[in-house]
């Protein structure tokens, strides 16, 4: 008798076992996505002053709740491997001309020139001197789209290619690009003042970018000169603070301190 109860039990917990296992994937799901984080706007910090209140009218965008794609736009691990990997289903390719310039040292600083495709809405000439990402250069799916984006609204684009960065281009003396190195970059606008004598200046850094523009425009105020304003995007502010936060493993932030060094790692044998 106590056989034949065992046996009509079996089927209910065997059940039991399956909705747990059910309920504890849609938890990881649910966890992985984000998808019960709330949507909000940004939160904005800033000094008020004429600038800042012309842009904050300028742009309204900075003050509206931004809403992701559903299910898998909350995951800031998943916007990086697709962007990252895959870019834009359509990324842009814009044209422009690669330049070289030999630095005192040996070494050979490239950068790409994109001329603008329409009139700038001042009327005037504008160039945008860009600063990508850690080991990044001009053929990045993100700087593509934003130089296609601002040759569109008559800017004329710059872009560095870090040194050693590009791999079809060779090493002409025994070092590559750092964290704080800003000759390469200020080479560039050197040349872009020169070339472009009545052309005004935005400058544009991203992460790695944002600190070698910011201590560029600061390291000499006469590397100021002609510069209308500077925007650092996700600049980290420091190296030695995030070095630390790198080897965590909240957020699986190891993990991608682990890709990060791997990438340089790359980069270094390549030109060995």
């Amino acid at each position: 008798m106590s056989a034949i109860l065992e046996t009509t039990e079996l089927p209910a917990v065997f059940d039991g076992v399956k909705l747990a296992a059910v309920a504890a994937v849609l938890y990881v799901i649910v966890r992985c996505l984000n998808l019960k984080s709330p949507t909000a706007p940004p939160e904005l910090i800033y000094q008020d002053s004429a600038l800042a209140r012309f842009l904050l009218k300028s742009c309204p965008l900075l003050t509206k709740e931004y809403i992701p794609p559903l299910i898998w736009g909350k995951s800031g691990h998943i916007q990086t491997a697709l962007y990252g990997k895959m870019g834009r289903v359509r990324s842009p390719h814009p044209y422009g001309l690669r330049k070289y310039l030999t630095m005192p040292d040996g070494a050979t600083a490239t950068f790409d020139l994109f001329e603008p495709r329409s009139e700038h809405c001042t009327g005037e000439d504008v160039t945008m001197v860009i600063c990508p990402g850690i080991a990044n250069h001009s053929e990045k799916h993100y700087i593509r789209t934003f130089v296609d984006y601002a040759q569109k609204n008559g800017y004329r684009c710059a872009v560095l290619n870090h040194l050693g960065a590009l791999p079809n281009i060779e090493l002409t003396s025994p070092r590559m690009f750092t964290y704080g190195c800003t000759w390469e970059f200020g080479a560039m606008v050197n040349y872009i003042k020169k070339t472009y004598p009545q052309t005004q200046l935005v400058v544009v850094g991203f992460s790695l970018g944002g600190n070698i523009v910011c201590k560029y425009l600061g390291e000499s105020q006469a590397n100021q000169e002609r510069v209308l304003c500077c925007v650092s995007v996700c600049q980290g502010y420091s190296a030695l603070r995030a070095q630390e936060t790198f080897m965590q493993w909240d957020h699986c932030r190891r993990f991608y301190n682990f890709l990060m060094a791997d990438n340089m790692k790359k980069i270094i044998l390549s030109h060995r």
